[in-house]
């Protein structure tokens, strides 16, 4: 029987090499919670979420003091069961942001550690529906001091000419007029039968200033609008979805399957985006996939391409991995040891048992100091 013997987390924050801007935020430094699990039987997987530009020890105390004791001792084949534990331990402080991202991450360490015990790669311990690689975009766009339209414009043509299929750029910073500039050049530098993806993060507060916007957009035919608003504003992605040719896309900053439910049901995401590093982990992901796909609406996760690509392999209705193709964004990679390589647009996923890397101990002791693990038994 595979026994939990023990759960060290670590909080670490990562400078950005330059500042960024998206439409309503600028983010000089990422803040991540990581997390071992190691059974008796001396297998060990691992978890990891984004916290924010500041406050990761908010994500650390939550797993120390809240999570971790209930899994000490436990089975770590009873996830499901382990999961409704830690919920329902946390429901008073938690139910959504960094509680629920810590039982996001030992939820997903408790999966790596089952099927590195199993000796297989997480994709196919989860049943795959492809075995070796699994589409992507490229993410980037952002705003940075002195990047004009034309200068987007290659940015994106540079992702193509490395065999994307399907990019995204960032939108809603600056005025109607200026973005729509953005779009323009984007899509003549990726041309007609590539997806442009359009991500306003949460840049609008009402219908008609996004509409300002939307029918400036619509002649250039983008796949989806990402995060028009509030991510509490179910309703407003609901009513813009019925005035818009446009796809809506939103999901990545919810938790837990009831939230996704309403998002679903009241027709706020044609595109839904859960985080498994946010939404309540593997076990809650595959939930809200599941549901998801009952009703008719693809998945295409939000960031940490590391745990994602295993989880588009193994979900009929997901689409597409989001990746980043360097650091600058999303630093993460500076963590691990191992990074997914790319080709014609696919990521090929790992081969090697569980996610298929480990963290690189050196790199979260720069992060995170000396004293980075804090053991809890």
């Amino acid at each position: 029987m595979p026994i939990i013997e023990s759960v060290s987390v670590a909080a670490v924050a990562i400078p950005l090499d330059k500042v960024t801007s998206f439409s309503t935020r600028t983010v000089s430094e990422r803040h991540y919670c990581l997390v071992k699990v190691r059974g008796k039987d001396g297998n060990e997987g691992i978890g990891f979420c984004y916290v924010g530009s500041a406050g990761g020890d908010v994500a650390k105390v939550a797993v120390e003091q809240l999570l971790a004791p209930k899994l000490i001792g436990q089975n770590s084949h009873r996830s499901e069961g382990l999961w409704m534990e830690m919920y329902d331990e946390s429901i008073l402080q938690g139910r959504s942001g960094v509680v629920m991202r810590g039982i996001s991450i030992l939820d997903t360490a408790l999966w790596d550690l089952n099927a590195r015990a199993a000796k297989l790669p997480l994709h196919q311990y989860l049943g795959s529906v492809v075995d070796d690689r699994v589409p992507a975009y490229a993410s980037g766009g952002y705003y940075l001091d002195g990047k004009t339209p034309a200068k987007l414009g290659k940015e994106m043509e540079t992702y193509v000419n490395q065999g994307f299929k399907a990019v995204k750029m960032k939108t809603g910073r600056l005025s109607p007029r200026e973005e729509e500039a953005r779009v323009k050049a984007a899509r003549k530098a990726v041309g007609d039968d590539v997806l442009l993806t359009l991500d306003a993060n949460n840049a609008w507060r009402d219908l008609p200033t996004a509409l300002e916007y939307i029918r400036r957009f619509e002649q250039y035919n983008p796949y989806w609008i990402e995060e028009p608003f509030s991510p509490d504003a179910i309703d407003l992605h609901a009513a813009l979805a019925r005035q818009t040719t446009i796809n809506v896309a939103t999901g990545e900053m919810e938790a837990g399957r009831w939230r996704f439910r309403e998002l679903i049901d009241t027709g706020g995401a044609a595109i839904l985006q859960p985080d498994a590093a946010v939404c309540g982990g593997i076990t809650e992901w595959r939930r809200i996939a599941v549901y998801a796909d009952v009703k008719g609406v693809t998945v295409c996760p939000h960031w940490m391409h590391d745990l994602h690509a295993p989880l588009v392999a193994a979900t009929p209705n997901a689409r597409f991995v989001e990746f980043f193709l360097d650091d600058q964004v999303l630093n993460f990679r500076r963590l691990i040891n191992k990074q997914l390589t790319f080709k014609n647009g696919d990521l090929i996923l790992h081969k090697t048992p569980g996610l298929g890397f480990e963290f690189d101990e050196a790199a979260v002791k720069k992060y995170a100091g000396k004293a980075a693990w804090t053991k809890v038994m």
